[in-house]
This record gives C-alpha cells, sequence and structure tokens, in this order.
C-alpha cells in the first residue's frame, strides 16, 4: 500500500513539474515585495480555484489558506506552508524569467515555496481518496521585514479550526538550501534557527573642533568603548552552550578630519536561541550602554525592536518526517544540518504548534548554480521543484496517517 502510494507521488510529481516550473517562472518575474504581494495571491487564488479549490478570505491582507479535504475530513488536520515575499534587490541574472520588477527579486526562493506548495496542491488533490484528514495549505505574505506574515496570520486564526476543519495538530515548511545539492533535503530536529532582535543606538555627545577635545565631549571614542564593551554581553555573560550573536553593522559619524561630531548611529543586531536569556541580555546591552556614556559625560538613545523568535522543531515530528523523507528520497539524500543563526518567523508557528523546518537543495555546480540567497545571482536548478512537491505531499500524508495511529 505504502510502495504504491509512493509511486504514486512521483509520478504526479513527474507529470506536474512542468507546470511547477512555469508556475515559479511566473513568480519569478512578476516579485512583490512584503505585505505588498497582491497580484502574486492573486495568482495563487487563480491556481487553486483551477484546481476547483476554494481559498478562504485573505489573512493579513495578501495571505491565503485552503484546504484538502481527504476522507473523513473533520477528524484531523495538519499544515503546509509557504512565504510568497520577494525582496528589494535588483536581479542581475540573465535568464528569461528575470524579474520585471525593477529593484524587486525572489532573492531567497519565496517563488520556490510557493510554486512548490501548488504542485503539493495539485498532487494532493489527486489523491484525496487515499488519505483521511485535512491538509490544510498556507501561503503567506511578509516573511522577510517585521513583524513578520506568520505572527500576523496566527493573529488572525490561521491555526484555529474553521467551520468543519480541526485546527492543525502539525505544521511543516520547506525552503531553499543553496548549500546543499539538488536531490538531497537536510533536517534538524531541536533548535534550528535563532531568533532576530534589531539595535538601533544614537550616542550623543557635544562636538566641537578637533583640535579641542578639553571642550567636547566625544561621541565617537564613547560609542567606540560602548561597541567594544557590549561584546562581555556574549563572552563573559552567555552560557558556552548557548549560541549567542551580538553585531554591530552600522556606525555613522558625521564629523571631518577635524570635527567632532555631536553624535554617532549605531544599528546591530542580537540574536540567540533562548528566550529567558534573550530578554535578559536586552536589559545588559541596555545597562552596559547606558552606564559607559553617562560616565563619560554623553547620553544614549537605545531602540531594541523584537523580531522573531527562534525556530524549534519539534524531535519526534522532525525525526519521524526525516525518515519519511529517507524513504522518498533514499537515506544517502537526507542530511543532518547544523544550527543557523539567521531568522525565520516560520519560528512564530513552531510557538503555537508542533512544527517542522527542513531544506530543500537547489545547488549545481555543474551548471554553475552556486550564489547563495539574498544575493543578485540566486537562482535554482529547477529540478528541486518536482522533489519539493512531491516530497512535500508525501510527508503530509504520512504525517495523517501517522496521526491516525496514535
Amino acid at each position: 500500500m505504502q510502495a504504491d502510494l509512493l509511486h504514486k507521488i512521483h509520478q504526479l510529481a513527474k507529470q506536474f513539474a512542468p507546470e511547477i516550473v512555469n508556475n515559479r517562472r511566473h513568480l519569478h518575474s512578476h516579485p512583490e515585495l512584503s505585505f505588498q504581494e497582491f497580484e502574486t495571491a492573486r495568482f495563487v487564488a487563480q491556481q487553486l480555484q483551477a484546481m476547483q479549490l476554494q481559498p478562504q478570505a485573505p489573512l493579513a491582507n495578501t495571505g491565503l489558506t485552503v484546504y484538502i479535504e481527504g476522507k473523513n475530513p473533520s477528524s484531523k488536520t495538519i499544515a503546509l506552508r509557504a512565504d510568497m515575499d520577494a525582496l528589494p534587490i535588483e536581479e542581475t541574472n540573465e535568464v528569461t524569467y528575470k524579474s520585471k520588477n525593477k529593484g524587486v527579486m525572489h532573492a531567497c526562493g519565496h517563488d520556490v515555496h510557493t510554486a512548490s506548495l501548488l504542485g503539493t496542491a495539485r498532487i494532493l488533490h489527486a489523491l484525496r481518496d487515499s488519505f483521511e484528514g485535512t491538509i490544510q495549505l498556507i501561503f503567506q505574505p511578509g516573511e522577510e521585514v517585521f513583524p513578520g506574515g506568520a505572527s500576523l496570520m496566527i493573529q488572525e486564526g490561521v491555526l484555529e479550526a474553521r467551520d468543519t476543519w480541526a485546527a492543525p495538530q502539525k505544521i511543516i515548511g520547506q525552503h531553499v538550501m543553496p548549500l546543499l545539492p539538488v536531490g538531497k533535503v537536510g533536517f534538524r530536529s531541536g533548535m534550528y534557527m535563532a531568533s532576530a532582535d534589531e539595535i538601533y543606538m544614537t550616542v550623543h555627545g557635544k562636538g566641537g573642533h578637533g583640535a579641542m577635545p578639553e571642550l567636547c565631549i566625544d561621541p565617537v571614542l564613547i560609542t567606540s568603548h560602548i561597541l567594544v564593551a557590549m561584546q562581555q554581553v556574549i563572552s563573559r555573560n552567555s552560557s558556552p552552550k548557548m549560541p549567542s550573536v551580538l553585531s554591530f553593522g552600522k556606525v555613522i559619524a558625521q564629523g571631518a578630519t577635524n570635527v567632532i561630531p555631536d553624535k554617532v548611529y549605531v544599528e546591530g543586531t542580537f540574536r540567540t536561541y533562548d528566550e529567558t536569556w534573550r530578554k535578559d541580555a536586552h536589559q545588559k546591552i541596555r545597562k552596559i550602554a547606558e552606564g559607559i556614556a553617562e560616565s563619560m559625560g554623553g547620553s544614549v538613545s537605545l531602540d531594541i525592536k523584537v523580531g522573531y523568535p527562534h525556530l524549534k522543531n519539534e524531535p519526534n515530528l522532525t525525526q519521524f518526517l526525516k525518515s519519511a523523507a529517507e524513504a522518498y528520497l533514499g537515506p544517502d539524500n537526507v542530511v543532518d544540518l547544523d544550527l543557523w543563526l539567521a531568522a525565520e518567523d516560520f519560528a512564530y508557528y513552531s510557538q503555537v504548534i508542533d512544527a517542522c523546518f527542513y531544506r530543500l537543495g537547489t545547488r549545481n555546480e555543474a551548471k554553475g548554480i552556486v550564489s547563495s540567497v539574498h544575493t543578485s545571482t540566486f537562482d535554482i536548478d529547477e529540478e528541486a521543484l518536482e522533489i519539493g512537491a512531491g516530497l512535500m505531499a508525501w510527508l503530509a500524508i504520512q504525517q495523517l496517517q501517522e496521526t491516525a495511529s496514535h
């Protein structure tokens, strides 16, 4: 029975692959920024309606959800998620499906995620008599910017019971990984991606002539002391067993060779995997900055914007899905992932229900497809689309069956 289902999904994925590729190229050519995905959402809705599926009322303005019913649809529900937004990057690839929207590009693979999930929808709809329960598909806006489309969709009830459908018990997401060769996927159990907070700091002093520093309160010197001292937040306050990062990537002092400015502007990020330590670190960052500035005669305006939480993959779910992926792709094509201190708003789902976020390989060195995400030359080996659509359909049905057995 399972072997027959496995074969059917592989065949359907191959059958629908040209359509999935076309959808991905359309989406790649027409990228839209976060929370502006109006045409993208319209296109997704049209594709779903063509399958005789009925997308639910928009969530977070441009988000969509749709339910695919198997037998006994009210018994249980699991969710699958794709994000739809693009980045403010000018694409430099010379391909037929190059972005037509100047300064906007699908440089993080969200076109892949959306097209793949549309392919998964086709497969699941064709196999709706082969599983019990309901599979909810979530097409989410705004993953790239705070507060994150996931948080807004959760607030608007995307994970709650609707009509005759039960609230989803599990959620699964996939994301492209250009470091991983096409044909392979990666899983990690437990904590996987970090929380991400943005730090905005202005150090105030008193400017003046560089030759008369005794008449000034030098914010450049104060800032230097603060940035060096802040590293003790990680080196002397964080447990060595808890990965944390505190980085500052922007420092602006509008002075000159002979001008001490009135203020210095700084931007940075703090990332970790523990919500209690995260809050504690915010207080330590603030205390160090304010204390040093005051001791040197200046002052600080500090704004810490709390971003996405850390992403945790529920261990039992992740292990089950990893084993199911090995059955679909072969054990040699399923790898273990390391921690990654980037952030993802899928983390919001993982804070609410059991979740698994895995990686889809898209790299092909022979074809020159090696660029990282968030670059102007990012692209994928489109063989990944057939794999991604079929694998997610297989994982969803397997997880429904596993849920039914408990």
